[in-house]
């Protein structure tokens, strides 16, 4: 399939996934979507699907191509639930941008590691790394009381590096399988 093709389909995949919250706001007036929800929404969603599209069709490799999928997608989660509702307190706590620091260290991680199997392992457990701490670097700077939120925030912290770790797993299975990509 090309990527023209590829791109068509992602786009209307987008439009239906963004008919649910429409639908539903007619139905549940608890459910209340701004337009700026459904534009933020919608290049969230093409962002990611974009990126994966381009990067995955630099190989035949499945396990890469899942590699990206799970990377893409827990980078995708992370933004979303970070403007949605914030993983630290509410979605305005500052120590919620700490965030932004995962994706830098996975990004720039994959442009030093040109986007190569084993150098995108290694970038994706820096960025479960630089993911689980996170909510430690926040308690030094803020310094919050001690209580089950804390427990919470660390253990949504841990699942989320589980996810940058599968995809370094991924990715260094493909890097067995077909040394270069392109």
């Amino acid at each position: 399939m090309t990527l023209n093709k590829s791109i068509l389909r992602l786009t209307l995949a987008i439009a239906f996934l963004l008919l649910i919250p429409l639908v539903a706001m007619q139905f549940n007036t608890g459910f209340d979507w701004s337009v700026s929800d459904f534009v933020i929404a919608g290049i969230l969603l093409f962002g990611t699907g974009l990126a994966y599209l381009l990067i995955a069709s630099k190989t035949r490799n499945g396990a890469y191509k899942l590699a990206v999928g799970v990377a893409v997608g827990a980078a995708l989660l992370l933004v979303w639930g970070n403007l949605a509702v914030g993983f630290i307190g509410n979605e305005e706590n500052p120590a919620n941008l700490l965030y932004g620091g995962v994706l830098a260290v996975g990004a720039i991680g994959a442009i030093v590691a040109q986007l190569r199997p084993l150098g995108m392992a290694r970038a994706m457990f820096a960025a479960a790394l630089t993911q689980f701490a996170v909510p430690f670097v926040a308690m030094l700077i803020w310094r919050p009381e001690l209580n089950r939120g804390v427990v919470l925030v660390i253990v949504l912290n841990t699942i989320f590096a589980g996810l940058w770790v599968a995809s370094a797993l991924l990715f260094r299975r493909a890097s067995t399988a077909s040394p270069t990509v392109g």
